[in-house]
């Protein structure tokens, strides 16, 4: 599309934006008389009533600050409307002559323009107060990227009704969360009692266009509830543990808290409970002022911070058990009023018994008798129950929880711990195929590929988005890492003051799949203008596509060297648990398999169908290691055409890139090697075996360039799931293929 004046210009949520960076409009704006309008009592329009004044103001700008009542009496020459209620929608439209907004849904807008003579007015209708805010959003993001040049009507309405955020929870060392015995947890316990680091957090997911956080935490009521049967349970202050951790603790939650950790505790800030539950009420109600639920996840059954009080153990016959959590259920529903729902799991720490003690009979003892308590004294309050299904089956559930009076939702693990592999995970079809007609399920993303680097890949988040099922089975999602936790980022070699949050170091990412599980039409033009006008030295074209192609590195990797759980696989380390494989070596790769239905041959069917002859059905492991060197060369090609920068975050940002390049090309070269080995191992050709040891000489030495990029910005950490991550003290590991390749013995025939 071409404007008026021959600049190219694009659209974007409804906004046309120029492509060239030129005189401003806010420029314009800064000379013109302007007025912004909402109604400033209505929290979620106000936030996007400042995001659009800051914005203005960045530019030079400004406007005024006036009610809607004022509309028809604001003589201002530029005016942005933003109403948040039906009523208010009728009246502006039948007072401007606009058409009237197309949805009524939940978080719908539509955005208008009015121009009368000298006078221009952009208006949001919003079908209720987060689609005012949304829309509001789109007016700051259009004066951010370029210009309001041209405004046209268009109605938006969610793709994916609710999009959130999964997070870990390190409340206390006594109330630890699932994978606190790590570094990430550990530096981030003082962060969730901080509002400072709330009202970022919340912020941050409110412009990104989540809507849903999910809190979760092995047993957090003592450190958030008083149950007035139980009143010794509830913890006061917040404490951290000086003990050490290592890899002895269970994948399972099941000694998180240890002799040594009580004896060695730490307070990091004076609390008492009634302080702990002000505190988050106040986390609650900001939430809610920026349209995001906040839902509360247990695993089952543990007791930490009650252990022993009451006679309350982790026994699940245990009477006094059963009804200490109905109790803190009901109290908790009670104490937090805003508080969406709570998620149950019928495990880790559960007995698969067939009695009236059985996962789901104890869950509805618990958790549903205790939502009924809590209604009996607040009728009109509404929980939704997300039960997981993990550990269980659609018969149990249906069974045991037919009497729950609100909202039940099912939840599965979509691509397992890996979101980042395809866009199109297979192991949800049995489940939706077999799902309940009255039932809907959130689908768990995990994150447990990519913790350090800043990824980018908008082709890949589209087609996970749009892969999705529709709403009719679908209730939402949320995303996020168990063995990681997205608070403050503390790796960095180079930190800020205050430290950056997860979601600031890496907005981009969460920019993607934010706004493309909104509105996955979103196009490119939108994603590159945003990294040009952020990152202005460079051609935005060129980073475009340095971040998209380094970010297919790491799902290829993970889709043709599958291993399902995050204690298998980490790929920034080609590391698992010590107690699975430790370092991932030649001879793994060369036993593996790759996704279900990911279209790859693994490498030993490729082995057997080249030695027979037969037709190749699939990727091949070579086909593999081409693309993967491709994405790598484009990607190291691009990085250097714009190496001198001075922008610290684009730096930081380059650098992230090339580690994944050389990550790339040493997974490139260690499939080949494998691939070599393999068939060495199976036809005894020596000319094999030395192109094994070659191409695994080549991954070590990539490998050293990539140990060197990536901890250039990183400092080693220690993962509960994974164990000491330290990529240098790795390349002795990574060498140790080359010795394998070199002593391997084939097999007698």
């Amino acid at each position: 599309m071409i404007h008026s004046s021959g600049r190219p210009i694009f659209r974007v949520a409804g906004i046309a934006l120029f492509l060239v960076v030129g005189i401003a409009d806010s420029a314009v704006f800064a000379k013109e008389d302007m007025a912004l309008l909402c109604d400033g009592n209505i929290a979620p329009a106000r936030f996007a009533a400042e995001e659009i004044r800051r914005e203005l103001k960045a530019t030079d700008a400004s406007c005024s600050l006036s009610p809607l009542t004022e509309l028809s009496s604001t003589t201002a020459a530029v005016r942005i409307v933003l109403v948040s209620t039906a009523e208010d929608s009728r009246r502006v439209t039948d007072a401007l002559g606009l058409a009237p907004m197309k949805s009524a849904a939940p978080q719908s807008y539509a955005l208008r323009r009015k121009s009368a003579g000298q006078r221009t007015t952009y208006v949001v209708l919003g079908a209720d107060a987060v689609g005012a805010m949304y829309g509001g959003l789109d007016i700051a993001e259009a004066i951010r990227l370029g210009r309001l040049t041209d405004l046209r009507d268009e109605d938006h309405s969610p793709f994916i009704e609710r999009r959130g955020i999964k997070f870990n929870i390190p409340l206390d060392a006594r109330t630890p969360s699932y994978s606190d015995a790590g570094d990430s947890a550990q530096q981030n316990i003082p962060e969730m009692w901080s509002m400072e680091f709330w009202r970022e957090f919340l912020d941050e997911m409110a412009r990104q266009r989540f809507n849903v956080l999910t809190l979760w935490n092995l047993h957090p009521f003592p450190s958030m509830v008083k149950a007035p049967e139980y009143p010794d349970v509830a913890l006061d202050d917040v404490m951290r543990t000086t003990a050490r951790f290592d890899s002895t603790y269970s994948l399972s939650g099941h000694d998180m808290v240890r002799k040594e950790t009580l004896a060695n505790l730490a307070t990091l800030k004076k609390m008492p409970m009634g302080e702990k539950i002000r505190f988050w009420r106040e986390v609650m109600r900001y939430a809610h002022d920026r349209g995001i639920e906040v839902y509360l996840f247990t695993w089952n059954i543990f007791t930490w911070g009650a252990e022993g009080k009451y006679g309350i153990t982790s026994s699940q016959t245990n009477p006094t058990t059963i009804d200490y959590f109905r109790k803190s259920v009901r109290e908790t529903v009670l104490a937090y009023p805003l508080l969406a729902g709570i998620g149950v799991t019928a495990g880790e720490n559960m007995q698969d018994r067939k009695d009236e003690f059985s996962k789901e009979k104890w869950l509805w003892k618990t958790y549903g008798e205790g939502i009924r308590d809590a209604k009996k004294l607040q009728p009109g309050r509404s929980i939704r129950l997300i039960h997981r299904f993990h550990q269980t089956s659609f018969q149990e559930i249906t069974a045991d929880w037919k009497d729950y009076p609100c909202t039940l939702d099912l939840s599965f693990k979509y691509a397992v711990a890996h979101m980042y592999s395809t866009p199109a995970p297979p192991f949800a079809r049995q489940p939706l195929a077999e799902l309940p007609p009255h039932l809907r399920l959130w689908m768990t993303v995990r994150n447990d590929d990519i913790y350090s680097f800043r990824w980018g890949d908008p082709e890949f988040a589209r087609a996970f988005v749009r892969n999705l099922p529709g709403p009719e089975k679908l209730a939402g999602y949320y995303m996020g890492p168990d063995g990681y936790t997205w608070g403050r980022e503390f790796l960095s070699t180079e930190p800020e003051t205050p430290r950056q949050l997860v979601l600031q170091k890496q907005w981009y990412s969460f920019m993607l799949w934010g706004r493309l599980s909104y509105n996955p039409a979103l196009p490119d033009a939108l994603f590159e203008r945003t990294l040009a006008v952020r990152f202005p030295e460079v051609p935005a074209a060129k980073l475009f596509q340095a971040s998209s192609r380094a970010s297919k590195i790491i799902p290829l990797v993970t889709r043709s060297y599958w291993n399902d759980i995050d204690l298998k696989w980490f790929p920034e380390a080609c590391l698992s648990h010590p107690t699975f494989k430790g370092f991932h070596t030649v001879k793994h790769f060369m036993e593996g398999h790759p996704m279900p239905d990911s279209g790859i041959l693994s490498i030993k069917a490729y082995r057997d169908c080249l030695l027979a002859g037969q037709p190749m059905k699939g990727t091949t492991p070579p086909e593999v290691a081409a693309e993967l060197q491709g994405h790598a060369r484009t990607t190291l090609q691009l990085v250097a055409e714009m190496d001198t920068v001075k922008n610290k975050e684009l730096r930081l940002t380059l650098g992230d890139l090339t580690a994944m390049a050389h990550l790339g090309n040493y997974y490139a070269e260690k499939i080949l090697g494998a691939t070599d080995l393999a068939l060495f191992d199976a036809d005894g050709k020596a000319e094999q075996k030395q192109s094994a040891v070659k191409h695994l000489e080549t991954a070590a030495a990539h490998w050293k360039q990539y140990a060197a990029a990536a901890t250039a910005q990183y400092r080693p950490q220690f993962l509960t799931r994974i164990g000491r991550v330290d990529l240098n003290a790795l390349a002795e590991k990574v060498r140790e293929d080359v010795e394998i390749a070199d002593h391997w013995k084939p097999k007698p025939k």
